[in-house]
């Protein structure tokens, strides 16, 4: 048998953007199911891009709420009405292929990249504030604990760079992954803006180290690096306490004994992404059954599969996805430009 020939760089590049993409619209209408007997009951095995359905079996968002400060921290708009209701669904008005409001906000970071020639962490936050400040820049109905934090105290004139609260949810991660395509070439720069990115919405020590892993292995399997043998490699030497798990036997299990068994596939970084690294290892080459397994474990699927999607696209290339998840993207991700310094 011929070895599979490595993808170029720049199908390196595209695929670790699709793959966040892919990975978390595949999700969408399942999100946050944690009874995986409903989920199957009310969407079968998920495969391709759907649209949500309500009443959503496992929404909690009756007892999710956000009371502006003041008119300058409005973020729900005409999304309200539904908080506070029990069973709907958290990505309600989404259609097929569509992606969730984080994969949005990438866009914009993506077209901040580009206008820019650059990283301007004090752009991007204009174009933030904007976005989620302005009723119908988008329809997503759920928006999540990071966002209300910071536009609560933004109401109150702390300064934006300021803003962000100690989280530990992967949502975080997934906004710094254009960073890292973008600065690829440059590693030291690539931490420097992805890690400010993320303390924009995601500060704390927990959420740096889980940035810290997903830069690293992002940035040597862009390389052309394999991705399997990257995580071994910072398996063994522990260059992560997130790392601290029998990785090698658990991919002798099932997927639902490891993830939902050993690990919580709810969100937050201990349990996630673990999960992703589990994932990335065992559907290292086989990108397309990872991402729907990923989908179809539930609980935080989509941003859990953000991250597990940008790891596979960066290795197996653009080329590696189904042309029907490619093309069946609402939005696809902007194209980067990776001249930008």
């Amino acid at each position: 048998m011929e070895a599979r020939q490595a993808p170029a760089q720049a199908s390196r590049s595209r695929g670790a953007l699709y793959g966040l993409y892919i990975a978390d619209t595949l999700a969408m209408p399942v999100h946050w199911y944690y009874d995986r007997q409903a989920l199957f009951r009310d969407y079968g095995l998920v495969a391709d891009y759907l649209a949500p359905k309500n009443p959503h079996a496992d929404s909690i968002l009756w007892r999710s709420s956000y009371t502006a400060p003041n008119s300058k921290g409005e973020i729900l708009h005409d999304q309200a009405q539904y908080w506070g209701r029990r069973g709907v669904h958290y990505h309600q008005f989404l259609q097929a292929g569509e992606n969730t409001l984080n994969l949005q906000l990438c866009s914009l970071l993506i077209e901040s990249l580009n206008e820019n020639g650059r990283y301007d962490p004090a752009d991007y936050l204009q174009r933030y504030i904007h976005f989620m400040t302005t009723p119908g820049m988008h329809r997503d109905t759920y928006i999540e604990e990071c966002h209300r934090h910071f536009f609560s105290r933004y109401a109150l004139n702390f300064p934006p760079e300021k803003c962000g609260a100690l989280e530990k949810h992967i949502g975080g991660l997934v906004g710094i992954v254009p960073l890292v395509v973008c600065y690829q070439e440059d590693p030291e720069a690539a931490y420097e803006a992805a890690n400010t990115h993320l303390a924009l919405t995601h500060k704390g020590p927990q959420m740096a180290d889980a940035g810290r892993l997903i830069i690293h292995l992002l940035l040597r399997v862009l390389k052309g690096e394999s991705l399997k043998q990257v995580i071994f490699e910072s398996i063994q030497q522990q260059a992560s306490p997130l790392l601290g798990h029998p990785f090698r036997a658990w991919l002798s299990k099932s997927d639902e004994s490891v993830v939902g068994g050993h690990l919580s596939t709810a969100c937050y970084v201990e349990d996630s992404v673990p999960a992703a690294i589990y994932l990335a290892l065992k559907y290292a080459d086989q990108p397309e059954q990872g991402l729907i397994v990923n989908t179809n474990l539930g609980g935080d699927n989509a941003y859990r599969g953000g991250v597990l999607g940008a790891l596979l696209g960066a290795s197996n290339g653009v080329e590696a996805f189904p042309e029907r998840w490619v093309r069946g993207l609402v939005k696809p991700p902007p194209e980067l430009d990776l001249g930008v310094k």
